[in-house]
């Protein structure tokens, strides 16, 4: 079974806002007041405000949740490591349920090392489930609601989890794709760069029937609706693995369009109403205080401290059941392997590894592409990274010539080169993206080099 320990271990700002990103989809459908808090860009507010804005938040539930200026934000007081299982659930209007988890990923935040992290867990992972038999652990919460388990299919799944993890899940939130879609539109769409095409003719639709999806390559912007197709179609090769990049993608895009437009105080003065349009779609043990503590001590996690890891074909085997399911079976020595990883407090960064063992030990194989009318721009970036001790084996012209941006795409899990070449070729962070399909490349990087790129000095 191979491994590949930079697939789990990442240095750059990634993980972060894929973490954060995380927060928004688990917390700000609960409660867009948790927003307020999440991103750095607040931090200043919240050291020269310490409050909240006036706002009432009213429910069905007998109690009103108010907040106005002369009340402190909430802090999150406990010291121990807080697991929290966030689900995504397939849930139709014409349908009363019970459903099957679609998305499963654990957030943990560690208030003593002031660090986190983030592990999605796939659909078709075949585990024991308690008190139940084995079967994929996307019916735990099925089974869960089905058999009126005590607190219903998220405490199923959440105890199903923890089972197979070996690390607790403290809390659990589950939200359906309505909320996702409605999200979506809420922030005004989401950019996303389609690595290649999307042709999947066997898209479900409502009813159970087939609403064929086409999405061209590109830079595309899309509604709620249309994140929320890009991110559940199965067309590759790669299944659920690629599902899942194109999820954490859409999960980047929606963290840059809040950032990016300075939405924030728009969402915060909308919080009530928010609150009350997705209330019915979220499920979830946590209270209002504990939702916007939690985002708050997210917010003061700096980046070299978030963890990020996917149970993905490093951990996993391929097996067909006697029925015919085709399904997952854990690989557990490596699953344990992440599992530490992401959920122990000890920060593990080599200070002793220098940038020229770092790119020797990725030995990665790069290819330059110009993306632009300007002509030779390719060749000589080429031979200036080159000269700076890089593999570059590559070198033409893009398939079109008018990106706007550059990017610089990591396929095969080598980050450090990838950073380290924006850094050179003085890009920003927010180009370098990882490919959703490492078989469409010949190399490791691929750096697409557009309008924006000045050649170093």
């Amino acid at each position: 079974m191979r491994r590949n320990s930079t697939q789990v271990k990442r240095t750059s700002s990634l993980p972060q806002k894929l973490f954060t990103a995380g927060l928004i989809v688990a917390f700000l459908v609960v409660a867009g007041a948790a927003a307020f808090f999440v991103f750095d860009q607040v931090r200043q507010f919240i050291a020269s405000s310490e409050m909240l804005p006036d706002f009432t938040i009213e429910s069905e539930e007998p109690q009103e949740i108010t907040y106005d200026p002369a009340q402190p934000l909430p802090r999150w007081e406990s010291t121990d490591r807080v697991n929290i299982l966030a689900m995504g659930i397939d849930q139709r209007e014409s349908e009363q349920g019970p459903w099957r988890t679609d998305t499963m990923l654990v957030l943990t935040l560690d208030p003593v090392t002031i660090s986190g992290g983030m592990l999605s867990i796939p659909r078709d992972l075949w585990v024991p489930i308690p008190g139940f038999n084995e079967g994929r652990i996307n019916t735990a919460h099925y089974q869960g609601e089905l058999y009126d388990y005590p607190g219903g299919g998220p405490a199923l799944a959440a105890e199903t989890v923890q089972y197979n993890l070996g690390v607790p899940i403290h809390h659990y939130v589950r939200i359906n794709f309505s909320a996702f879609e409605r999200m979506i539109d809420l922030v005004g769409g989401v950019d996303i760069y389609v690595e290649e095409e999307v042709s999947d003719a066997a898209y479900p639709d409502e009813s159970y029937g087939y609403d064929p999806l086409y999405i061209p390559a590109g830079h595309q912007h899309f509604d709620g609706e249309m994140a929320l197709k890009y991110a559940r179609t199965r067309h590759s090769g790669g299944g659920d693995f690629d599902r899942a990049k194109r999820q954490q993608q859409v999960l980047l895009a929606v963290f840059d369009q809040i950032t990016r437009f300075d939405m924030l105080p728009q969402l915060a003065s909308q919080a009530p109403a928010i609150w009350q349009e997705l209330e019915e779609s979220v499920v979830t043990d946590l209270t209002l205080d504990e939702i916007i503590a939690l985002a708050r001590l997210a917010a003061d996690v700096d980046q070299e401290k978030i963890r990020y890891g996917v149970i993905d074909e490093n951990y996993t085997e391929f097996w067909t059941t006697p029925d015919g399911q085709q399904v997952l079976i854990p690989v557990r020595d490596g699953m344990r392997e992440l599992r530490d990883y992401i959920f122990t407090s000890e920060i593990v960064a080599p200070p002793q590894e220098s940038p020229e063992n770092l790119l020797a030990a990725e030995a990665a194989t790069i290819e330059i592409l110009n993306g632009t009318t300007r002509p030779g721009l390719a060749g000589t970036t080429s031979e200036y990274l080159t000269q700076q001790g890089l593999q570059v084996t590559h070198f033409d012209n893009a398939d079109l010539s008018d990106y706007a941006t550059s990017l610089v795409i990591e396929y095969t899990g080598k980050p450090y080169t990838a950073e380290f070449i924006a850094q050179l070729l003085n890009l920003p962070e927010t180009a370098v993206i990882h490919g959703t399909d490492s078989s469409t490349s010949e190399y490791d990087v691929s750096v697409i080099l557009g309008a924006d790129y000045q050649l170093p000095e």
